[in-house]
């Protein structure tokens, strides 16, 4: 059978000016079936749609805030340093790949940017704007394949048909989180504390997104495996 051919965003380190990538996320789609291909930072149309024409999924990775501008709102001081070059290339990319209707896949940061893309908006910092206060842990210290707490997931949804258990224990670290959901998304996962945990397009080939991360999990529980597997499924 063809293995898919996946394109996987790339981190970025300012201070180096260079590009860098999470072994998880490539060994992830390796392990199940894929063939990850870490794409460049680019804002020319022509590349970013020859991208979207040749590639047959793409995983939107996890790393800076989303810009605060990008859902209408200023930035404050305890929300991170955005990338530009990131948000404006996975801008297009996104855009392109709902109009070809093919797989994406987003992790932590990519589940925050599919909702603000589609209309929705963050908590630029949870913790400090989110009320009432919340006790469950979603900023974890290593290691990060231990799961910190659960996740409730509803039923007649993507994730139920991919995992088929209505909870998952699941590892977390995010300080930023979905304030308001798009309308175009539907609620898939919620922390015990109201916090949305996974969102996906119900009219979509596969668009799905989780708030916790299944790179660093995948090696030590099914469920977390299960993710790439059905996702890599759907690329081919």
């Amino acid at each position: 059978m063809k293995k898919p051919m996946i394109g996987v965003i790339p981190l970025y380190d300012e201070k180096k000016e260079s590009y860098w990538m999470l072994p998880g996320y490539m060994k992830g789609i390796e392990r199940a079936g894929g063939i990850p291909v870490v794409l460049p930072l680019t804002s020319d149309a022509d590349i970013i749609a020859s991208i979207a024409d040749k590639f047959d999924g793409f995983l939107f990775t996890g790393g800076h805030d989303v810009d605060p501008g990008m859902y209408g709102e200023k930035k404050e001081e305890y929300c991170g340093e955005p990338c530009s070059e990131r948000d404006v290339m996975e801008e297009a990319l996104f855009k392109r790949v709902i109009e070809l209707d093919k797989p994406a896949f987003g992790i932590c940061r990519g589940l925050q940017l599919f909702n603000v893309l589609l209309g929705g908006s963050l908590y630029q910092d949870m913790i400090i704007q989110r009320e009432p206060k919340s006790n469950i842990e979603h900023r974890q210290k290593p290691p990060y394949d231990k799961p910190v707490h659960s996740v409730h997931i509803e039923k007649d949804t993507i994730l139920y048909d991919i995992l088929e258990k209505e909870t998952i224990n699941v590892n977390s670290y995010h300080h930023q989180g979905i304030k308001q959901m798009s309308k175009k998304l539907m609620c898939a996962a919620e922390a015990e504390d109201g916090m949305i945990e996974s969102v996906y397009m119900s009219d979509k080939r596969f668009v799905l997104a989780v708030q916790w991360h299944p790179e660093f999990m995948f090696n030590v529980d099914d469920d977390n495996l299960k993710l790439f597997v059905e996702f890599v499924r759907a690329c081919v």
